[in-house]
């Protein structure tokens, strides 16, 4: 049985800001994971940005820079973890098309993201869009990825992944590619819209009072928590009491999350205040945990030199991991090099 190296593997796409969801669930786990012993690879996937529409030039590279920066500013130690955006590493779709032969159109079929995202124009929707699951488990088993932290939303993704690996391995009697396994953990994993506690707080709301951005500046989030919809009650005295209160709940969760906290210290705290007096403390602990973020973020995209510069490196060692890996992947197969 192979033994694989320890290694994280994450992307994230550059379509529009990243929000509190996404710090909360994904980019502060992903730095703190960089100082946990285990190699740290997170990629801007850039390639999966035009598989749902049509992306002007301009707006993804332009994104795909904010991404990185955000995860500069959040704390991302380019020295600890390999940064770096998908199509600067050719082997992602050298991999990609390996792996769109080993799936099977069963699987492909089961997708609930494809249906999602498709709804009633399937047969309009992009080839792409119908098989970047295969890319996707082409990004992570490039590395020998052995763990990927991800929303519940992504979990049949990985596993996903683990039917190809498995099924690759099968095929050519070879124990080449790793079961990867998915990490799904906190507090605020699933953070829920300021306007709705019963929906996932989302980049794509047309409703910009629905999230924090993390471009948002410190006047932005706090008028945006003021704001935010609660019902009429006072916070329960226990964690139990938010059972039935999707509002109350989401803003106790991102509070503990912010605080790195349970749900229950932050009733402890704060059970029986009415939010009146709640939401200025959650305020001003967003800010205070946020606002450096957008202020770095701005100074970063000021001058993107800084960021083209983490992303080539990160490419350049990315590549050096990958490249063995699909040699290795081609002569397995019997490709001719």
């Amino acid at each position: 049985m192979t033994s694989f190296t320890p290694r994280v593997f994450s992307g994230i796409q550059p379509t529009n800001h990243l929000q509190l969801g996404n710090y909360l669930g994904a980019v502060k786990r992903f730095v703190a994971m960089q100082n946990d012993g285990m190699e740290t690879i997170y990629c801007i996937v850039d390639q999966h940005a035009i598989t749902a529409s049509f992306q002007n030039p301009a707006d993804l590279r332009h994104a795909t820079r904010e991404l990185a920066s955000a995860y500069l500013a959040c704390g991302l130690d380019p020295a600890k973890s390999v940064l770096f955006n998908q199509s600067q590493v050719p082997a992602h779709s050298q991999l990609a098309w390996v792996f769109n032969c080993v799936a099977r159109m069963g699987w492909m079929n089961r997708m609930t993201q494809f249906k999602d995202k498709a709804g009633k124009n399937a047969e309009k929707a992009s080839l792409g869009l119908y098989a970047y699951p295969a890319l996707m488990a082409a990004d992570i088993l490039l590395y020998h990825a052995t763990h990927v932290p991800v929303g519940e939303d992504q979990k049949q993704h990985v596993e996903l992944t683990r039917d190809i690996a498995a099924k690759f391995n099968h095929d050519y009697g070879v124990d080449f590619f790793p079961e990867t396994q998915p990490i799904i953990e906190g507090a605020a994993t699933r953070v829920m819209s300021l306007r709705d506690g019963t929906k996932k707080m989302s980049k794509s709301d047309p409703s910009d009072a629905s999230r924090i951005n993390l471009t948002d500046d410190a006047d932005t989030i706090a008028r945006k928590i003021r704001k935010a919809k609660t019902d009429p009650e006072p916070l329960p005295e226990t964690v139990e009491g938010l059972a039935d209160r999707p509002e109350a709940r989401n803003l106790v969760n991102i509070y503990a999350a912010l605080a790195e906290i349970t749900a229950a210290d932050v009733i402890a705290q704060h059970g029986g205040s009415q939010f009146g007096s709640f939401k200025p403390a959650l305020a001003d602990l967003a800010v205070d945990k946020l606002a450096p973020i957008s202020t770095e973020m701005a100074r970063l995209m000021g001058d993107v030199t800084e960021i083209d510069r983490v992303l080539s490196q990160g490419a350049e060692r990315a590549a050096a991991m990958a490249e063995p890996i699909i040699a290795q992947t081609y002569d397995i197969v019997g490709f001719v090099r």
